[in-house]
């Protein structure tokens, strides 16, 4: 296959960090796109990257970033006790909050807020808390009215929701030269959907990206995801962008860890196509284990949801080995199965995920040339 993607290989997360430097010291890069699914350790790479900033042990270093820990700072006092006052407590202690008090962060969180949320907050600054309030319908006497419930308990997805406001309105500071943020050179944000529908998806990746269009400073951005759709409208997004595209995999075998950065190129990138090529290479080296059988059930759904269906056995329904297939995929997708993400699979099992794999993509006309064995036996046939 002419005009391939480079691929690098790092035994240690340390030169991948490097690398992901490396990108931004022309000064040209504006922006790192980096895609992995879980379990790779994008949340460890963007610590990693953050500690890469400090020159020395005790220094602060310059990467503002949003993870997992951004989301720890945030914790629930839900007054067990009295099941009535319920607030998010901050830890005033981080250095990502170092210059709230200065401002009103009020109304820039709410800007982002209200784009996807019908709730309400306030900050307490003396007792570093948040109380979440929202409006409600509420008839009395043949009357209905809007009244408001007080120190509610925000469901998990708009807590995440919240807090990317909250980081937001903060990036916008860093963004916008603000005396407590002059040490941020870079913004790290890695999987800022969780716990979101796929509108709100779209939604957070739009706004991300229309922040990063307009934005004059000399801050670079690295962008890291494991989900398909948030990733392909921020590849779409940021096409005018002077940035650059990853595909992280992790490569476990004989006992050695490699990350295998690969470069993507001008062409569209879709999920499930990249995650086809990694199910083919994985066939290829015999390196195949019990959870591969999870990712291709999810492909196959996807598919079928595709073109109109319900279930995912239409993609393979007519196959000589129907009913094998489909009793494979369901038990060995589920259950005790798919939670032994280092158990290899057994040799008569690596034979049927192959021809089920094979079978599928030879059905399905997806870009051979990604699959090699795969054309080859197209064209045999």
């Amino acid at each position: 296959m002419s005009g391939s993607p480079k691929i690098y290989t790092y035994k240690f997360m340390r030169t991948l960090v490097q690398r992901l430097r490396d990108d931004f010291s022309s000064g040209k890069q504006k922006v790192v796109l980096l895609y992995a699914y879980n379990g790779i350790g994008k949340t460890r790479l963007s610590m990693a990257f953050k500690d890469a900033g400090k020159k020395k042990k005790d220094e602060k270093g310059d990467t503002l970033y949003f993870n997992a820990f951004t989301e720890d700072l945030f914790t629930w006092d839900n007054d067990l006790e009295s099941d009535s006052n319920r607030l998010l407590k901050i830890n005033s202690d981080s250095r990502f909050l170092s210059g709230i008090k200065e401002w009103e962060m009020e109304t820039p969180i709410r800007e982002y807020l209200h784009r996807y949320g019908d709730f309400n907050f306030i900050i307490d600054y003396k007792q570093w808390t948040i109380s979440f309030s929202r409006n409600v319908l509420v008839k009395k006497k043949e009357m209905t009215r809007a009244e408001s419930i007080d120190n509610i308990k925000v469901s998990r997805g708009e807590e995440n929701i919240f807090i990317w406001c909250f980081f937001l309105a903060i990036a916008q500071l860093a963004i916008d030269g603000a005396e407590s943020y002059k040490w941020v050179k870079y913004l790290y944000i890695d999987d800022p959907i969780s716990s979101l529908d796929d509108n709100n998806a779209i939604a957070v990746a739009c706004d991300l990206a229309k922040l990063l269009k307009k934005d004059e400073s000399d801050i670079r951005f690295v962008i890291s995801s494991h989900h398909g759709l948030f990733f392909n409208v921020m590849y779409n997004e940021l096409k005018k962008l002077n940035h650059k595209k990853y595909f992280l995999t992790l490569n476990k075998s004989n006992g050695t860890h490699e990350y295998i950065l690969r470069a993507i190129g001008d062409t569209p990138f879709f999920y499930h196509v990249a995650m086809l090529r990694e199910l083919q290479q994985a066939v290829d080296s015999g390196n195949l284990y019990i959870y591969h059988f999870n990712i291709l059930r999810s492909i196959l759904e996807k598919t079928a949801t595709f073109f109109g269906f319900d279930d995912f056995s239409v993609c393979i329904k007519g196959m000589d080995d129907e009913d094998l297939y489909a009793r494979a995929l369901n038990l060995l997708s589920h259950g005790k199965y798919s939670a032994y993400e280092t158990e290899k699979m057994c040799d008569n099992n690596k034979e049927l995920f192959e021809k089920i794999l094979t079978d599928f993509l030879t059905r399905y006309p997806f870009n051979l040339e990604l699959f090699p064995k795969v054309s080859e036996a197209a064209e045999e046939s």
